[in-house]
């Protein structure tokens, strides 16, 4: 009797043991602030920060309610650690933040970013009447991929954006197959695309910590980070415009200064709709480190102050005080 409750105390003994080391195996999967998604479209495995590691709103010395933003997040590059956050997993729409992931998507698809790609006049003639963002191409013009790829991160062009979907899916929709399937891969489980350009529809939404872990994941790619981070860019020559045409980033346009208190602000997306208010996906240098921050859903419009940018200057500002 008396050795069949040692092996039973020893059986528990023993379960316990396993428990803790499942348990802390577990804890420090998410703790090393890695997580390993399988790429559905076919491409190899990659290794996609998680942006569940750390959270300290301490990390920020301004109250978040202060932020004109309604939902924002701020995240360190290094370790992926979430300083700051405001409804970070609030559904919102993304308007033109939407053309990181048709830029990266693009980017990885294309094995020659010096392909001239048409751009037929049928497109342009839907994207007057839903009246968005152009570039400045015009119709039948023949255009790199290179320079598409600048047209819509620095001037936020809707004719670059359906040029290459066309050009590599056959059609936008399937070009933005290609961008949920990226989405899914990257452990965006509350993203959803219907477009490849932002315009508004009900079923095209995202979060801020989607995005958040959209932009951790593009600023990876070399040519993702040369055109995010440009303030300014001239294209080739074309046939529609012998002497190229030079684009300035919109959120540089309207920034005096990108210096801020021990960095800079180095790069950023705008976007803007009605339903989504003003946006903007940004990445600043401080004493050293970078950092991401990603805000929607603040008041006003492109005639209004640009509030988003205000709050990009009110948080990086005052990190690490």
């Amino acid at each position: 009797m008396r050795n069949t409750k040692k092996r039973k105390s020893k059986s528990w003994i023993l379960l316990l043991m396993i428990v803790v080391i499942v348990i802390g195996y577990k804890s420090d999967i998410v703790l090393n602030g890695q997580s390993f998604f399988k790429n559905i479209g076919g491409d190899k495995v990659e290794s996609v920060p998680s942006l569940t590691a750390v959270v300290s709103n301490s990390a920020v010395s301004i109250p978040i309610d202060n932020l004109y933003s309604s939902n924002a997040i701020l995240v360190r590059m290094d370790n992926h650690s979430i300083l700051m956050q405001k409804n970070s997993t609030q559904k919102i729409y993304p308007a033109s933040l939407t053309k990181i992931m048709t830029a990266i998507v693009a980017i990885e698809k294309l094995p020659d970013l010096q392909k001239n790609i048409d751009l037929p006049n049928s497109m342009f003639q839907e994207l007057y009447k839903a009246d968005a963002s152009l570039a400045g191409f015009k119709p039948n013009e023949k255009v790199r991929a290179i320079d598409l790829l600048y047209g819509i991160m620095l001037p936020s062009g809707a004719e670059c954006c359906i040029g290459l979907a066309d050009n590599i899916g056959g059609s936008e929709q399937k070009f933005v197959e290609k961008m949920n399937q990226k989405a899914v891969a990257l452990g965006m489980s509350n993203t959803h695309f219907t477009n490849s350009t932002g315009l508004q529809d009900d079923n095209h939404y995202t979060t801020v910590k989607d995005l958040s872990i959209l932009l951790s994941y593009a600023l990876q790619n070399n040519t993702f980070r040369n055109i995010f981070t440009a303030s300014r860019y001239s294209t080739a020559p074309t046939n529609k415009h012998p002497e190229g045409i030079t684009f300035q980033n919109t959120m540089f346009k309207n920034i005096n200064n990108p210096v801020i208190k021990g960095g800079k602000i180095l790069g950023g997306k705008t976007g803007y709709t009605e339903e989504a208010g003003l946006c903007l996906a940004s990445l600043a240098q401080k004493d050293g480190k970078e950092y991401i921050l990603v805000t929607a859903g603040a008041k006003g419009n492109h005639e209004s102050e640009q509030y988003n940018i205000d709050d990009a200057y009110a948080v990086f500002n005052k990190l690490g005080k």
